[in-house]
Order: structure tokens, then C-alpha cells, then sequence
């Protein structure tokens, strides 16, 4: 058991999932999907970071455009900004006690069943080659409308991955790990900092570009984490030095 895959976007969660999974594994290989995202900057700009780190990624595609249902693969569909998701959370919430309400439904950047099916796309990749850990930075403290993030998901998952690939003949059952999955993103880019992680290269804005747009409801989540970690956004730092801010 000294393999991992790590599924790796490039964004904070993923990249800190890559540094910790280089401290527990002997051969750690990044996974890296191209499902059709607006923001496929990201792809491009993860690579840096794996070629740094002198690593073989694997990239693998899967066309969600042709699903539909979100913001982030429908070129139609804006993204919306993050007041807008606040307005929707305060909806919610009753008016007598603030006490929150059950969630209507996924946001618009909720890509449908989009974990799930990277999930069975990495562990189909795994187990041909007789990988037995995948590694996700899913966390859900600071997104909990995602339904696919969450602790009793990556179980549900890890439970169905067995029973449907080579473990269920008596083979090592398949482990998924998702260290962060109760950590907010301030924690997380603590751990990520403890651990030497290079965030200069991540991005994390739905809109598509490299430059932030700040405004999406990913930007101000990634903002208010560096700023409870009290350092500035090294993705910031890197673009100021390079005149692209």
C-alpha cells in the first residue's frame, strides 16, 4: 500500500491533497480531469506545479458539456457571484431563531454526480494499475450545499468501488481518502503550508481565468481563507510579480 492517486484540479484543496499525499506515499500520481470546465485555465496551470515537483500526471477526459445542469461546463450559464449565493442561503433560514433551513438544491457551479464520476474514473485507472488509494481534497465546512463532498459520500463511494472492482474477489479492497473533508479552507491552507505546498500556480475562480474575477462565490471563499491564515494569496503575489494584476 505504498501507491496513491490524487485527484488534482490544481485548485487549494487538491494541491494541498498532493503535498500530503507525497508525505505518506512512496508514488503518488496525479490525476487531472478535463470534463469540459469553463475554467479549464486550471489545467494548464496545474501542470507547472506537477513538472515542479518532478511528478507524471495523467490526464482524463470526460465531456460533462454534454450532461448540462451547471455553471461551470454550460458557456450559456453565468456564474453566479457570491452575493448571490449568500442570498440564497439567507432564504433559508427562518426568520424566528435564524435556524437554517434544508437546502432547496445544489448551487448553479454544482456540476451533477461530478465527484462520483471522478471517483469511478480514478479507481477504474487505479485498480488496472494495482493502486489501492485515491486521495480527494473534498471538504465540506465551508461549501455544504455540494452533496458530493461530503464524509458519508467518499463512504458510500469506497463501499461501491469494492464491491465492483477486483476487491470483491478476495483482492486488497480500494481506500478512498479525504483528509480535509471536515476542515475549512483557512485549515487547509494551513496544513497546505506546513507541508511546503506551492499555491502560486492555483487557481480557483469559476469565471475561467487566471486572473480571479473575486467576485464568484469560489474567489471570496479562497479570499477569506488566506485572509484567516493572515499571509496574501500567493496566486496574487505571482500574478502582481508577472504585471498581470
Amino acid at each position: 500500500m505504498t501507491s496513491c492517486a490524487v485527484l488534482f484540479s490544481g485548485g487549494i484543496d487538491s494541491t494541498t491533497a498532493l503535498y500530503w499525499a507525497r508525505e505518506r506515499f512512496a508514488d503518488v500520481f496525479p490525476l487531472t480531469f478535463d470534463y469540459g470546465q469553463r475554467h479549464r485555465v486550471e489545467i494548464r496551470l496545474s501542470g507547472r506545479l506537477v513538472r515542479r515537483l518532478k511528478l507524471r500526471r495523467t490526464l482524463l477526459r470526460v465531456d460533462l458539456r454534454q450532461v448540462g445542469g451547471s455553471a461551470l461546463t454550460d458557456a450559456a450559464t453565468a456564474v453566479p457571484k457570491a452575493a448571490q449565493d449568500e442570498g440564497r442561503k439567507a432564504a433559508r433560514r427562518k426568520e424566528e431563531g435564524g435556524e437554517s433551513l434544508p437546502a432547496a438544491g445544489p448551487p448553479a457551479t454544482y456540476v451533477p454526480f461530478r465527484n462520483g464520476i471522478f471517483l469511478a474514473m480514478a479507481a477504474a485507472w487505479a485498480e488496472a494499475r494495482e493502486v489501492r488509494n485515491l486521495v480527494c481534497g473534498f471538504h465540506v465546512l465551508d461549501s455544504p450545499d455540494y452533496p458530493d463532498t461530503g464524509r458519508e459520500f467518499v463512504r458510500a463511494m469506497e463501499h461501491a468501488v469494492n464491491l465492483g472492482t477486483s476487491a470483491a474477489f478476495g483482492r486488497p479492497k480500494m481506500r478512498i481518502l479525504a483528509p480535509f473533508v471536515g476542515m475549512s479552507k483557512a485549515d487547509i491552507i494551513r496544513t497546505g503550508i506546513a507541508l511546503g505546498a506551492d499555491y502560486a500556480y492555483s487557481v480557483s475562480c469559476y469565471a475561467g481565468g487566471e486572473v480571479p474575477c473575486g467576485e464568484c462565490a469560489s474567489c471570496r471563499m479562497r479570499a477569506k481563507g488566506w485572509s484567516e491564515v493572515g499571509r496574501e494569496d500567493p496566486l496574487l503575489v505571482r500574478l502582481r510579480k508577472e504585471g498581470k494584476l
